[in-house]
């Protein structure tokens, strides 16, 4: 118990999150692919605006996430090193990430996921996180839920914003943005850079000893034209570059290679309103491409050691009919096509082959909102994916919101099936499958949402369950008796593993979440419950699954001066958890202890709309590890200015 030592305000782990609606007015959720007022939504969902992503201070995304219930994540070093979000236990790439109504993934990663470790949180205006299956809307890899980034969009004829700060291990971090809106046409254009000395990746107790870096540019922009009433286009474009130095997996960790991301995003789309506004069209076309290198200066030959480039048009219809009074339809149509190419070349001159892989999927989906009485707001939906390799899936999802009285009581429930088709690197690397299927899917959530005192205590409860089947893992081959799938395929020779279907996991567990105005003083905190287990027959039945803590906390106090400073303190508890799920009849799984840091906050108003901020992240310095021989950041400090005009 010796977090309890350090830090009697764990105790405000059990209260609130910033996630609920307060009195600070309606909140609006996007995620569901239409405006709707959050007291309407049947899912667990939670909303960061931009004063809450101000007051937290976060550099990266993820550090924001992770506050919120039942998040946790795994991230193999300082800034911009592999880092996985992980919803209510499900797998990293098992999440969504959305950027402006772009869906964002990687094909030629190994999961097919996002690595929130690019994303910075530069011109973001607005963080939804909707939890649980959301496969009908979203398609494939919506099993755990969705994160949905919403960027700043001007609402003046000219305004602006600009951040910059520096603190320990030579960071820097500076962002600008400009933006307008003047009779039919509104603009936004932002940009950002970071940059850190950073840690070693692999920890000094494993033998790291070097600092690996990394540097971060974005640049992002939107344009909007109304070319008639009720017809308007839009379009957007973002790009970021980041460079880590990453650390060798060997005995001999520090090394002077190093990676290069770079991510590209176009959108263009075409929205018109038709019959009064009762539909609304949207036609669009996305983009985006994801180029990843590997360079290690030491090889003699060729310094490249890694290549790959992974691409996904989409093509998307979408429109939103309302049928009467209270009942909104949702339907759409889309295309989705994935390309991806690998490589791994020697060290030598010598030609090097390239993996190729593509695949294409045709959706329809449609889903009908009702308001049967004032209060209670029902949803039913289904979705059809045909994937050019696998067939056709078929998933379904409902749900229902009650609000029991005005600004009182909101009860939640859902149901939803989700699926997730094997990656392109899954069937088609040096260690591909193509025998495997998909992932499938299904759970559902409950919970009561009670305001108290004129919203100075908002408390909530949820309970959610789901099941996965076919999970899709990694095997390792042995040096002998191996079996046919350690040999690549159509050949004899050997080869170093192989993904199979052969893992079902359980998950099961308890949000609790509140907010208390007290005066000036605001209490919030958060505490998740999360028992997510590996359900396949043998050695490994009834382990939790790696790199997930059954519970974790975050609380935070913050009081606000009448001269213009707010303070607080923040708390993140993480409990235990196994580096792997998998385990041998003589070996234990390691376990990576349980962690708890503390941050300090403040932020002062200066010359108008100039504000003054700075902060202490892990205050006592503890020593922690989300992912074995993998170091995290040690006691920082930073200050910086803040400006919103």
């Amino acid at each position: 118990m010796r977090w309890i030592s350090k830090s009697g305000l764990f105790i405000l782990a059990g209260l609130s999150t910033p996630a609920l609606a307060d009195d600070a007015g309606e909140v609006i959720v996007t995620a569901l692919r239409q405006p709707q007022a959050i007291e309407q939504v049947a899912s667990s969902v939670t909303v960061l605006d931009k004063a809450a992503i101000d007051a937290a201070q976060a550099l990266t995304v993820s550090d924001l996430l992770i506050r919120t219930p039942g998040i946790s994540f795994t991230r193999n070093g300082g800034y911009g090193t592999s880092t996985s979000i992980r919803i209510r236990g499900a797998e990293g790439d098992q999440t969504v990430l959305v950027v402006d109504g772009v869906k964002l993934a990687d094909p030629s990663s190994t999961g097919g996921g996002y690595n929130f470790a690019t994303l910075m949180t530069g011109d973001i205006a607005r963080i939804e996180i909707l939890r649980g299956p959301q496969s009908i809307l979203w398609g494939s890899q919506a099993i755990g839920g969705v994160v949905n980034v919403v960027t700043a969009r001007a609402q003046r004829p000219i305004e602006g914003s600009f951040d910059i700060e520096a603190g320990s291990r030579d960071t820097v971090s500076a962002r600008a943005g400009l933006g307008g809106r003047q009779g039919a046409i509104d603009w936004q254009l932002a940009g950002s850079r970071f940059a850190t000395e950073g840690i070693s990746a692999i920890s000094p107790r494993y033998g790291g000893k070097e600092k690996d870096g990394y540097t971060n540019s974005t640049l992002n922009g939107r344009l909007g034209v109304a070319l008639a009433p009720g017809v308007s286009v839009d379009v957007r474009g973002y790009y970021a570059k980041g460079r880590t130095d990453i650390d060798s997996a060997g005995n001999i960790p520090d090394s002077p290679e190093y990676s290069q991301v770079e991510e590209w995003i176009g959108y263009a789309g075409l929205n018109a309103d038709l019959f009064g506004g009762a539909l609304h069209n949207r036609l669009s076309f996305s983009r985006s491409e994801t180029l990843r290198d590997n360079i290690n200066p030491a090889r003699k030959l060729r310094p490249l050691s890694f290549a790959a480039k992974g691409e996904t048009n989409r093509y998307e219809y979408q429109g939103m009919l309302t049928v009467a009074q209270g009942w909104t339809a949702t339907f759409g149509a889309e295309r989705e096509e994935q390309r991806m190419r690998t490589a791994s070349p020697s060290d030598s001159l010598a030609a090097y082959a390239t993996t190729y892989g593509s695949a294409d999927i045709d959706s329809l989906y449609a889903q009908l909102n009702v308001e049967p009485f004032f209060g209670l707001t029902l949803n039913g939906g289904v979705r059809y994916d045909h994937h050019s390799t696998f067939g056709g899936n078929t998933v379904f999802g409902a749900g229902a919101a009650w609000a029991l009285a005005k600004d009182s009581t909101i009860l939640r429930a859902s149901y939803g099936e989700g699926f997730k088709a094997p990656t392109l690197y899954q069937l088609y690397s040096d260690y591909g499958n193509m025998a495997l299927v998909p992932e499938k899917s299904h759970g559902w959530d409950a919970g009561i949402e009670q305001h108290l005192f004129d919203h100075g205590l908002i408390l909530s409860a949820t309970w959610f369950d789901r099941s996965t089947d076919n999970l899709i893992t990694y095997n390792g081959c042995p040096t002998t008796n191996r079996p046919a799938l350690c040999y690549a395929p159509g050949t004899t020779m050997p080869r170093f593993g192989y993904y199979a279907n052969v893992q079902r996991s359980k998950a099961h567990g308890l949000e609790l979440a509140g907010v208390a105005h007290v005066g000036r003083l605001t209490i919030d905190g958060n505490y998740s419950w999360v028992s997510a287990e590996d359900r396949s027959p043998g050695l490994n039945h009834g382990n939790q699954l790696a790199r997930r803590p059954r519970h974790a906390a975050n609380g935070t106090a913050r009081y606000d001066w009448a001269f213009g400073l707010s303070t607080a303190v923040a708390v993140r508890w993480s409990g235990n958890t196994l580096d792997t799920a998998r385990t041998s009849a003589t070996v234990a799984p390691f376990v990576n202890a349980a962690y708890t840091l503390v941050d300090l906050r403040a932020e002062m108003p200066v010359l108008g709309k100039l504000t003054l901020f700075g902060r202490v992240e892990n205050l006592f310095d503890e020593y922690y590890e989300t992912a074995r021989r993998y170091g995290q950041l040690g006691r920082s400090i930073h200050a910086g200015l803040r400006a919103r005009f």
